[in-house]
């Protein structure tokens, strides 16, 4: 909790729960971003030094994504950009994107009821744990855009996995708010 957004790069945006970490919760690996190329590097930081101009913060964002083999910290940082920038469809296109590469990588079957036990059997790997939080991250995305079965539904299946850190509980709550009795 209290993680600064962007791959700590975008200050005074913090994530309300630890959604997209990468290092495990007793792991002091360096920071993420430092894990990434250094050109992709450079346009992440250009971002986050021209956040207030959004036009322009965009684009340094999208040179990121384009520079070849963009790694997954690259991704998150783009969801965490658009994220807190409110531009839940390109929010969610990088969680998706980073799912994607994730079970692409790691060869894994697509139905819950197949993924379920890998899942389990790797809880505490990095990438698995990078896998849940991204998937409630997608969750959340949803819930704003007012999918609200489809962020149940993931929420469900997290809570399956009987693991509390990855959120799935606080997407129910955000769910089951006052405020969304209407949808």
């Amino acid at each position: 909790m209290g993680e600064t957004a962007g791959l700590g790069l975008f200050p005074g945006f913090i994530v309300p729960f630890p959604i997209l970490t990468m290092a495990s919760p007793a792991s002091a690996t360096p920071p993420p971003w430092s894990t990434v190329s250094a050109p992709a590097q450079t346009w992440l930081a250009a971002a986050a030094q021209t956040w207030e101009d959004t036009q322009t913060s965009e684009q340094y964002i999208q040179q990121a994504l384009a520079q070849p083999n963009v790694e997954l910290d690259v991704f998150v940082s783009a969801y965490r950009y658009y994220f807190y920038k409110n531009q839940n469809e390109m929010a969610l296109a990088m969680a998706r994107a980073l799912l994607e590469r994730i079970q692409q990588s790691e060869q894994w079957p697509t139905p819950w009821d197949d993924l379920k036990p890998i899942l389990l059997a790797r809880l505490n790997d990095e990438t698995v744990r990078l896998y849940l939080s991204t998937y409630v991250a997608s969750g959340m995305v949803l819930a704003r855009l007012g999918h609200t079965l489809a962020a149940e539904q993931i929420a469900n299946n997290v809570q399956q996995l009987n693991a509390k850190e990855f959120g799935a509980e606080a997407l129910f709550s955000i769910l089951n708010s006052p405020l969304n009795e209407e949808d």
